[in-house]
C-alpha cells in the first residue's frame, strides 16, 4: 500500500512492517502507541523504524494513519495514573508545628 510519511511515498505492507520491527526492543511507550505482532510500540519508534528517517521529520499521526491502514491497531495516549503512595502522602501534614508555632 502506499503511503506518504514526511511527503515521502512508501510502499509499506504489513508483513514488510512486522519483518522490519521483527527483534527491535519496544521503548517506553508515554503517548500515541500500535501493536506491532505481540508488542506494542511508540508510533514514533515505529515511524522511525519503517522509514529510516528522523522522527523529527514526520508526525505521530502521520504513521498511526498509515498502521491503521495496514490494519495494525492503534491506541491513544495511556493515562496518567498516579500511585497510590504518591496520593497518600499528599494528605499527610508537613510539619508537627501549630499555627503559633509550638510543638505538639
Amino acid at each position: 500500500m502506499r503511503c506518504v510519511i514526511a511527503r515521502y511515498p512508501f510502499e509499506l505492507t504489513r508483513d514488510g512492517v512486522l519483518a522490519s520491527m521483527a527483534g527491535v526492543k519496544p521503548e517506553i511507550v508515554t503517548g500515541d502507541s500500535v501493536t506491532v505482532g505481540r508488542r506494542r510500540y511508540p508510533v514514533m519508534q515505529v515511524g522511525e523504524v519503517i522509514t529510516r528517517q528522523d522522527r523529527r521529520d514526520f508526525t505521530g499521526g502521520e504513521v498511526t494513519r498509515a498502521m491503521a491502514r495496514l490494519g495494525f491497531t492503534c491506541h491513544g495516549r495511556p493515562e496518567a495514573v498516579a500511585p497510590t503512595a504518591v496520593r497518600g502522602a499528599a494528605l499527610a501534614p508537613t510539619s508537627t508545628r501549630t499555627a503559633v508555632g509550638e510543638a505538639l
